[in-house]
């Protein structure tokens, strides 16, 4: 996003967000490979301080949510490499169009629950999973707006469960990982990004989230043998473009602070905002 937004500012070509997060994820799913969604490129564009972002990924409709007061966004680093390309995500894409096609239906988004009994082996996981996660997703859209916090880490503990036991896109290390940082105090805990390596997401008290940081990479460490790399991270607004009437620059990130267990927190740039819905 940070690319294309340079290119067409410096080409002086005026374009929607929503239209060049499009032409990003295209850019993905030809040229790199990995058939992904539209989830990473829309955060990016359409990002909003302090909120995270409602998709409609059929509609293409986004709406920001706001996030509570005094909970801290903690990224973990598993330090497990993957690229999407190598692992078996394009598979899933794949099982998941044939459970569709199974079932007569244009996307798994149409299905219900009570269709779940045609289905069998994989492909009844895949579309379980898919089912009831959608079902997260608005459910924790609600409890956001009302402020149940508590219930929006129970979502992100069945959320994890069912992309480790159905969807089947998760590893030893972010296992780990989720149940590490459920011990220590998270008020949520999962998988984040496609899976099978990667980061994790937690929702941790903004007061402990020092200490919460110091104590899940350390036993994480003893668990693994691998150094994660933990981040106290904020929403930001996504990409901008700013002209000060000599030059013109993008602005892709916030400041947030970022903590790792090898040193003190220090501030840097960040790369890029993201909000998940």
């Amino acid at each position: 996003m940070a690319v294309a937004g340079a290119l067409t500012a410096a080409a002086g070509i005026k374009i929607e967000r929503t239209l060049l997060a499009q032409l990003c994820q295209r850019a993905e799913n030809f040229f790199v490979g990995v058939k992904s969604g539209i989830m990473d490129q829309y955060a990016s564009a359409l990002g909003k301080a302090g909120h995270a972002l409602l998709i409609d990924c059929r509609s293409l409709e986004a709406e920001a949510v706001a996030l509570p007061d005094r909970v801290a966004i903690v990224v973990i680093d598993s330090k497990v490499e993957r690229r999407l390309a190598d692992t078996p995500y394009n598979r899933r894409r794949v099982e998941c169009a044939e459970a569709a096609r199974e079932l007569g239906v244009e996307s798994l988004r149409d299905v219900t629950p009570d269709m779940l009994s045609a289905l069998s082996g994989d492909l009844l996981k895949r579309t379980r999973h898919v089912v009831s996660e959608n079902g997260r997703v608005l459910a924790a859209v609600e409890t956001l707006r009302v402020g149940d916090v508590a219930r929006v880490g129970e979502l992100m503990a069945e959320s994890h469960a069912s992309m480790r036991d159905d969807f089947e896109a998760s590893s030893h290390e972010l296992d780990s990982l989720v149940r590490i940082a459920q011990h220590y105090g998270a008020i949520g805990a999962r998988v984040t990004g496609a899976g099978w390596g990667g980061c994790t997401v937690n929702l941790v008290h903004s007061e402990n989230a020092k200490q919460f940081v110091s104590s899940v990479t350390s036993e994480y460490a003893k668990h693994t043998g691998r150094d994660a790399e933990a981040y106290v991270c904020r929403a930001v607004d996504g990409l901008e473009v700013q002209d000060d009437g000599w030059s013109s620059k993008i602005v892709f990130s916030g400041c947030r602070e970022i903590a790792d267990h090898r040193g003190p927190w220090r501030r840097r740039t960040a790369r890029s905002s993201a909000g998940r819905g």
